[in-house]
């Protein structure tokens, strides 16, 4: 066989791998629309991480409903996150274009315009390195999660997988973390100073009095009283 014949089946061999990784992403997809997922791959990263040092490790995770979890937090994720949330489509070009232009400007990457849909694509597939494919992965990933599951559903699957510390996933588990209570009985303020953590939440996990926190928190509480939520 010719190298150009080698060359095309390993490119169809490779498309093939490709349809079935997104295939069986479909299908986990569509399997949460009637079940909650007990694993993500940003989860397992962070279980490896903390194994690393201490192979008894275990993760602070606890899956509670959509009505369990306070508004407070809901309005604060919207404001802070992903103000158009209800209306967009799974991107929001014109933030996706203000965080490009942002990023030319500084001349490093500084702003990332992603949706909470693209944050639950990546959180619940991908890993957090910067590989070239991510973004177009993360894209697709995306589109599915839009066709498949109503915006109630993306944010109730979203609150409570996200990472929110060192080795803590979703509402439930920061908000006993953070502030010994459940997550239906988060303030406002409270609130708040969660969502601001989401950007960085290992790192203001182990510097909670970070002025920086304190002053988009702030910003944040402004803001959450215009935010829509499902």
């Amino acid at each position: 066989m010719s190298v150009a014949g080698w060359i095309g089946r390993i490119i169809l061999l490779l498309l093939g791998l490709l349809l079935l990784w997104n295939l069986w992403i479909f299908a986990h997809v569509l399997a949460w629309r009637w079940i909650n997922p007990s694993n993500t791959a940003f989860m397992s990263e962070g279980l490896a991480r903390l194994e690393a040092s201490n192979p008894d490790a275990e993760l602070r995770y606890r899956w509670v409903d959509y009505g369990q979890i306070s508004t407070h937090l809901k309005r604060a994720l919207v404001a802070s996150e992903d103000a158009k949330f209800l209306d967009h489509d799974g991107f929001d070009w014109e933030g996706i274009q203000t965080a490009w232009e942002k990023n030319l400007r500084k001349g490093r990457i500084v702003a990332g315009g992603s949706t909470i849909s693209q944050q639950l694509a990546k959180n619940l597939f991908l890993s957090s390195g910067r590989k070239p494919w991510r973004k177009a992965e993360e894209a697709v990933i995306t589109v599915m999660l839009e066709a498949l599951l109503d915006k109630r559903r993306i944010f109730e699957i979203y609150l409570n997988v996200i990472e929110w510390g060192n080795g803590v996933y979703g509402a439930e588990a920061a908000a006993r973390h953070y502030y010994r209570t459940g997550a239906g009985r988060l303030t406002p303020s409270q609130s708040a100073k969660l969502a601001a953590m989401v950007t960085n939440p290992r790192y203001y996990d182990a510097h909670r009095g970070d002025r920086r926190l304190a002053r988009k928190a702030a910003i944040i509480v402004r803001r959450m009283p215009y935010a829509d939520i499902p």
